[in-house]
Order: C-alpha cells, then sequence, then structure tokens
C-alpha cells in the first residue's frame, strides 16, 4: 500500500474515532475536555500548512493512546498562556487575537508491544472549554516493565 492510500484509510478511520471521543472527564480539571474539529485539523496542519505525511500518520496511531492519558492525568507537565490569532484575516490583513492557555500531559504507555512518552497538549481559548488540541512523540521506550 502507498503512502498516500495508507494515509487516506488511516485519516478516515482516525476521524471516526475522534468524532466518536465527543469528551472526556479528565481528573485535573474536574471538567470534560472536549474534542473539536480544531483539534483533529492541528493533527494534520500547523501554522505554516500541512503537516508532513509520515508526521499526520504518526499522530494518527497516537490519537488511539489520548483518552486513557486524558482521563487518568491529574498532574500537569506544561502551562503556558499567550495572545495568538484566531480567525481568518480581514480585507485589511488585521486578525483578531485572543488569550489562549495551554497545558501539556506527560504520559508513558504501551503502544503496539513497546512503550511510548507522548505528550499530550489541551488548550483552552478565552474562558472558553478546554478542549484536546495535540499528541506528539516525545520518545521510543525499551523498559523492563511487565
Amino acid at each position: 500500500m502507498g503512502l498516500l492510500s495508507r494515509h487516506k484509510k488511516e485519516k478516515e478511520e482516525a476521524d471516526l474515532f475522534y468524532k466518536g471521543i465527543g469528551q472526556l472527564s479528565c481528573p485535573y480539571f474536574a471538567k470534560p475536555v472536549v474534542f473539536n474539529s480544531d483539534g483533529f485539523h492541528h493533527l494534520q496542519f500547523s501554522d505554516s500548512g500541512e503537516r508532513e505525511k509520515p508526521s499526520q500518520l504518526l499522530k494518527f496511531d497516537l490519537l488511539r493512546l489520548v483518552p486513557g492519558v486524558v482521563t487518568k492525568s491529574g498532574t500537569e507537565q506544561e502551562y503556558r498562556r499567550q495572545w495568538c490569532k484566531v480567525g481568518r484575516k480581514k480585507a485589511n490583513g488585521s486578525q483578531d487575537m485572543r488569550e489562549m492557555a495551554f497545558w501539556g500531559f506527560v504520559a508513558i504507555v504501551r503502544n503496539k508491544g513497546g512503550y511510548v512518552k507522548i505528550k499530550i497538549i489541551l488548550r483552552r481559548i478565552g474562558d472558553g472549554n478546554i478542549a484536546f488540541w495535540s499528541v506528539m512523540q516525545l520518545a521510543l521506550l525499551t523498559l523492563c516493565w511487565p
């Protein structure tokens, strides 16, 4: 199977999985984390454009590990607040800005017979809902755990 056909197939599977999540309760916030279209879009695109297909495939694969981490996370490893652009550019070239908060949760989880260290990013725009934003692999691990 070629890269493009594999990407198409795995994107469709990841999209169905993602839409099936809806929202999850996170012990750290004691409130739900929503899985909206922004998060799935961010798995495929960054500020500079479309991510490379192998990068997208990795994120689609890691996506199935996200619910287990979100529902068990009680401690944040990273936090930041910053002003970010939102929406599209206006006719005059300006763009609205909103304050955003980002939380990073790091976990070591079993993945396909081994272990992987991942980071999940959640974000909130202004006073809105806390939403899934991204997942990334930090390391493949060889551990002596059962």
